[in-house]
């Protein structure tokens, strides 16, 4: 089973991203990980790194809103043990659009290449069509 990881600077995006992911993919398991300790906008590593090992996930997709947050990411895995880094990976997707691709496909019981491969597709999917 893939999990997923949102990390965000802010705490409403990456909770109501996860909110949004929970209600349309079911039965996957995502963690919200936002703000900095204290609370407010940025980031912080060992919550990043909680979230990770507090996965009961056979494989954990990480995505990132922007700057820090992948900085954050990479930092944590540099740090995790060998048993939880083989099976994370960090998603270079855009972070609503990225984490529901992978969300819902992963709800199929699709692996981390597929669900990887779905979340950054979504960076061309149009939302607007021409009609001419």
């Amino acid at each position: 089973m893939v999990g997923l990881v949102l990390v965000s600077h802010s705490s409403a995006i990456a909770e109501g991203t996860a909110e949004l992911l929970r209600h349309m993919a079911g039965e996957v398991e995502v963690a919200a990980v936002g703000g900095d300790t204290d609370g407010a906008l940025g980031t912080d590593p060992e919550r990043i790194k909680e979230a990770i090992e507090g996965l009961d996930a056979d494989e954990v997709l990480v995505f990132m809103d922007i700057g820090s947050a992948v900085l954050s990411a990479e930092t944590v895995l540099d740090v995790l043990e060998p048993e939880h880094k083989q099976k994370v990976r960090l998603v270079d997707a855009p972070f609503v659009e990225g984490a529901f691709a992978a969300a819902v496909l992963a709800s199929t019981g699709a692996d981390a290449d597929e669900c990887t491969e779905a979340a950054e597709e979504a960076r061309t999917e149009l939302k607007l069509y021409n009609e001419e």
